[in-house]
C-alpha cells in the first residue's frame, strides 16, 4: 500500500513552490500519495504552524509522514530534523518551534538530525532557500515511501533538545479562568482559546448560562461582555456573541454568521489573554 505524505507551509498557492514540491514527492516514488494539511499559514508565523499540526495530526493514521516548512531561518544554523511522535506519525520540519504543540499535547518519541549529505535533493546544487523542497519533501517521501527507514535519516538527537515556543497554560484564578488566544478560525473569525472544557467544567456552568468574557492584549483591555455558553451556534441568534466548545475540546469565542476577530481587531498569542468567569447576578 502506498504511503501517505501530508503538506503544510506558508508558501501559498500563488506560484510553483508548492506545486515544485509535490513533483519531488511524486518522482520519489509514482504511487506515493500526497496530500495538502493548510497552504495558508500566515507568512513566518511558526506559531501557527505548530498549531495546525496538532489540530490535524491524530486523525491520520499511523505511518503518516507530514512536512511542515514554515521557516523564516532557511540557510541559516537552525536544524533541520524528522520527529517520531508518541503516536507513530512522523514530522520532517525545521527545528524552530513548530513542533511545540505536538510535543506538548501528543508527545514525541525520537528525534534525528536530517542527514543532508544523504537526504538531500540530487543535483540542487547551492541553493539554500528551499529546504521545502530539497530537504523536507524529498525526505518525507523516501521515509513515507518506505526507501529509508526512520534511522536513515539521520543521527538521534534528545527530544528535551528541540527549539520550543512558549506556552501559557490555561489556569483557574479565584473565579475566573484565565487563557490565551491560540489561533483563529481563519475563515469564520471565531477565537480558538487554550482552555480546554475539562477545566471550564470546574465551573459548574450549563448549555444556556450566561458567562462574563475579558480579552486583554497586554495591559490593554479589548472587550469585555456576557454573552451565552452555547452547545453550538444555533443556541444564539445572528450576529451575537457566545462561548462553545472548538473541534479540539477547548473553547471558542464567536459571534454568530459573524467575524469576531474582524469586529473587534483581535490577534493570537500569548499577549492576547482572555478571562472567563461567571456572569454577575444583575439586582434590579
Amino acid at each position: 500500500m502506498a504511503g501517505s505524505l501530508v503538506i503544510q507551509s506558508d508558501f501559498g498557492i500563488s506560484d510553483g513552490a508548492v506545486s515544485a514540491m509535490y513533483g519531488v514527492a511524486i518522482s520519489v516514488d509514482p504511487l506515493l500519495r500526497v496530500f495538502d494539511l493548510t497552504h495558508d499559514i500566515p507568512p513566518y508565523n511558526i506559531r501557527e504552524a505548530s498549531y495546525r499540526l496538532i489540530q490535524t495530526i491524530s486523525y491520520w493514521p499511523e505511518g503518516t509522514v507530514f512536512v511542515s516548512v514554515v521557516d523564516p531561518g532557511v540557510g541559516s544554523e537552525r536544524r533541520s530534523i524528522a520527529v517520531k511522535t508518541a503516536g507513530n506519525r512522523y514530522v520532517i520540519t525545521p527545528d524552530n518551534g513548530t513542533l511545540t504543540h505536538v510535543n506538548e499535547k501528543m508527545g514525541i518519541s525520537e528525534v534525528r538530525i536530517i542527514d543532508e549529505t544523504v537526504n538531500r535533493l540530487p543535483n540542487s546544487g547551492e541553493s539554500y532557500t528551499f529546504h521545502g523542497r530539497d530537504i523536507y519533501a524529498y525526505t518525507g517521501a523516501r521515509l513515507a515511501s518506505g526507501i529509508i527507514s526512520f534511522e536513515g535519516i539521520g543521527p538521534e538527537v534528545p527530544v528535551d533538545s528541540l527549539t520550543a515556543l512558549p506556552l501559557h497554560k490555561a489556569c483557574i484564578v479565584k473565579e475566573n479562568v484565565i487563557g490565551m488566544i491560540e489561533v483563529l478560525d481563519v475563515r469564520f473569525g471565531n477565537l480558538w482559546t487554550n482552555i480546554p472544557r475539562t477545566l471550564f467544567k470546574d465551573f459548574e456552568v450549563k448549555y444556556g448560562d450566561t458567562i462574563q468574557v475579558t480579552i486583554m492584549h497586554d495591559a490593554s483591555r479589548i472587550y469585555k461582555n456576557i454573552m451565552t455558553f452555547g452547545r453550538s451556534f444555533a443556541d444564539s441568534r445572528v450576529g451575537e456573541p457566545l462561548v462553545y466548545v472548538n473541534s479540539l475540546d477547548c473553547l471558542g469565542i464567536a459571534i454568530n454568521q459573524g467575524s469576531f476577530a474582524n469586529a473587534y481587531k483581535i490577534g493570537t498569542g500569548t499577549a492576547w489573554k482572555i478571562m472567563i468567569c461567571k456572569a454577575p447576578k444583575i439586582v434590579y
